[in-house]
Order: structure tokens, then sequence, then C-alpha cells
């Protein structure tokens, strides 16, 4: 019997949304915190979307080169259970996070070609998982979101990393069986490839892309 695919539904910014995505069988809520983002939501606005989440899913809250304050307040807004990393952090700052929240971490890698697969190493140690991105383009104003892919032949056969890992990146509900198979994630996350426009999800695509992982 095949393994279950875990997937994390990505910068949910509505109460339905993020009930349907539960519903349809997501392992993983995400909550963008990124203000340039078109899925950022407040502390204030997030501390209502989780009241949704039912007990056995993980809610993650997304930041990018965050300053302590703003974390504390984060935290202190919901009950979140792993905090994702998706600017520059460094694997010392990685760990910084980690003791002052007593929280999993997530770091995020971008990739474009086998050279940044590297940076992967720099994190093992440090962070309860890794989410494997596309690279961003030069300028471009998010650091992931942007719903494009990278070679995905380029994590095919790589079995070595210690820690639990996650392929993002252009992924949707037309690719993600194309993904799974050809790099051998268990784990997917998506944000841009269930929405009918930026930041706004579509509850079917949400389901679609769920079911396409199974």
């Amino acid at each position: 019997m095949p393994t279950e695919i875990s997937v994390k539904i990505c910068g949910l910014t509505a109460p339905e949304h993020v009930r349907d995505a539960a519903d349809a069988g997501a392992r993983y809520l995400g909550f963008n915190f990124f203000a340039r983002s078109p899925r950022y939501v407040s502390p204030e606005q997030a501390a209502t979307l989780v009241q949704s989440v039912p007990i056995g899913v993980a809610k993650v809250a997304l930041v990018v080169n965050a300053p302590d304050e703003f974390l504390d307040k984060i935290t202190a807004s919901a009950p979140f259970d792993m905090l994702q990393l998706h600017g520059g952090e460094s694997a010392e700052r990685v760990s910084e996070i980690k003791a002052r929240y007593g929280l999993p971490v997530m770091k995020v890698i971008g990739v474009a070609d086998a050279e940044d697969l590297a940076a992967i190493d720099l994190y093992n140690d440090v962070a309860d998982q890794i989410l494997i991105d596309a690279k961003p383009p030069k300028n471009a104003v998010l650091p992931g979101g942007n719903g494009l892919a990278f070679d995905w032949r380029l994590l095919a056969g790589r079995k070595y990393w210690r820690k639990p890992w996650m392929l993002a990146g252009g992924l949707k509900p037309e690719n993600v069986a194309e993904a799974i198979r050809t790099t051998g994630a268990r784990q997917v996350d998506v944000a841009s490839g269930v929405e009918s426009e930026p930041g706004v999800k579509d509850s079917a695509l949400i389901r679609a892309f769920i079911d396409a992982t199974r």
C-alpha cells in the first residue's frame, strides 16, 4: 500500500478555506505573515482563522527574516505548531528561534540548480523540517508563492537528507502527481496553485490538489 502524501495548504486567509482544506485532508495549514504577500494576514486575523483548525492539523506561521519582536507577537496571538522561516535566516538564527519559542522550525531552501542543494546540509542539524522551493527570480517581491517550479529531476533519487522535507514551487492539481513520482517527495506544499486569483483560495482546487496526491 503506497505511503500517504502529507499536504500543506499555505497562505490561507478565509475561515471557509481553512475548514475546506482541513476537511479535504490537509496535514498542515500555513498562515503568511509577510506583509508584501497577497496572502498576508495580521496576527489578529490569524488568531481568528486558527479557531477553525481541527485538532491534529498543524498550524504553521510563515515569516521572512522576522525579528524577535514580531515573532513574539505572532506566537502570542495563536497556538501555532510550527514556524516556517522563508527568508535568509542563518543556521544560527534558526537555532536561536527554536530555543526562544520552543516550536519546531521548517527552513525554506530556494533551488534553481544543483549547487543550491548544498544549502540543505547547512540546516539539517538545526531545522526540524526542510521545505525545498523554487528560488525566486532576481528582484522578485515575494520569496515564494510565485507559481514557479524548478527542475524536479534535481531531487530524483536523493534519500540522504536526515530531516523530513517538503516539496514546493509551482505545484498544482495538474502536476503534483508527476512531481511526487519524480522527486520521491512524501510531503508537498501549495499556495498559488490552488487559487482563483492571487491570495484567494479556491475550495474546489484545494480538494482537487489533495485528491491528486493520492
